[in-house]
């Protein structure tokens, strides 16, 4: 079975998915840790992530999560950097600064209208502290990034395989890579990025057309490995809450461009998460596999709201616990999900080659 792992975009709301495989990395090192096949592996080294999935995806905030999970460790490159916890505390502990907007910002963007809402030197500074010079290429597993292209008026994909097997002209740092992916349009500036062969791209968040990244992965497994079909795949897509926050005829009839700025981005993220949802959902039916498919995405946001740059530290608090509430309510799901995966990395191991002398461990 082929492992995809996929996670939303929706800024703030990151830290949803982000507790969410926080709990399932835990339940994985439980499972790894009743498991003597894996207990010797995992000896000398942390249980991540990047271990049990085969291939990832994320759009804007989703892309981010994605990125540090896969970082290598440098010390031990063919090791995740990161935890899950650590990932999530990118938005616990610098949700603020991020979203934090200088008064004269205030004043010249005249709120977003005019400008962009906020200064991207607190995001840069914080995937450079991150990341560091970390390359695409470098990353620890196949994976998909989305972004647009506003010169070429073309979706723009971030791939590892292409990184790595196509060259500089494919490859970027990595933290360009979660600039240009998370660059939402009225909230933070077009990210303005070069391959590692100083080509330029202007690009934007990918979420204007794949909030959901899900359906994007499907695809390019597909291609690269042209025999896995949908009965031969697993998704797991995660949400980062929905966004249904209701426009009325009576407000919206008069609305001019001004007005519909902020309402059209809220629809067309959200509406074409939920298109994605719908199609896989219908897929995974059509071969008698729909537990193949498992979308986890909270329902309720409890005292969180909605907004993707409400990082006030009450709002952060809300948000962990909407991400804990999610986690326990699909307790049973990601139970037999660690169980799956931590089976999957038994027998992918067992028929690997032996590592040579020296040679690290997949």
């Amino acid at each position: 079975m082929y492992t995809i792992l996929a996670i939303d975009g929706g800024g703030i709301r990151g830290i949803i998915p982000g507790q969410v495989l926080l709990t399932l990395e835990e339940k994985l090192a439980a499972q790894v840790d009743a498991r003597p096949e894996l207990r010797e592996l995992y000896k000398d080294r942390p249980v991540r992530l990047a271990d049990f999935f085969d291939f990832f995806a994320g759009t804007s905030t989703g892309g981010i999560l994605t990125c540090i999970y896969l970082c290598p460790d440098q010390q031990h490159p063919a090791q995740a950097r990161f935890s899950a916890r650590e990932a999530v505390d990118l938005y616990v502990e610098h949700g603020d600064e991020i979203f934090d907007i200088p008064l004269w910002k205030k004043i010249q963007s005249v709120s977003g209208l005019l400008d962009e809402k906020y200064d991207a030197t607190e995001l840069e500074k914080a995937l450079r502290r991150y990341l560091n010079e970390t390359r695409l290429s470098e990353l620890l597993r196949p994976c998909l990034v989305t972004s647009y292209d506003i010169r070429k008026r073309r979706t723009h994909f971030f791939n590892q395989k292409d990184a790595r097997e196509l060259g500089d002209a494919y490859d970027f740092l990595l933290r360009d890579v979660c600039r240009a992916t998370s660059a939402a349009p009225t909230y933070f500036e077009a990210a303005q990025i070069e391959s590692l062969n100083g080509i330029a791209y202007p690009l934007i968040d990918g979420g204007i057309f794949a909030n959901n990244p899900a359906l994007c992965a499907y695809s390019e497994v597909r291609n690269m490995h042209p025999e896995l079909t949908a009965e031969k795949m697993m998704i797991i897509s995660l949400g980062t809450g929905s966004e249904n926050r209701p426009y009325t005829y009576k407000e919206a009839k008069n609305w001019g461009a001004a007005e519909w700025v902020r309402p059209v981005i809220d629809i067309m993220m959200s509406g074409a998460a939920e298109v994605t949802n719908y199609h896989l959902v219908k897929m995974y039916e059509a071969v008698r596999r729909p537990h193949q498919y498992l979308r986890i995405q909270p329902t309720d946001l409890g005292d969180a709201t909605a907004d993707m740059d409400d990082a006030r530290p009450q709002n952060i608090r809300a948000l962990v616990q909407v991400g804990k509430e999610t986690a326990r309510n699909c307790n049973d799901q990601l139970d037999q999900l660690a169980r799956i995966l931590v089976e999957k990395r038994i027998s992918d191991l067992g028929v690997l080659k032996k590592p040579a002398a020296g040679e690290p461990v997949a």
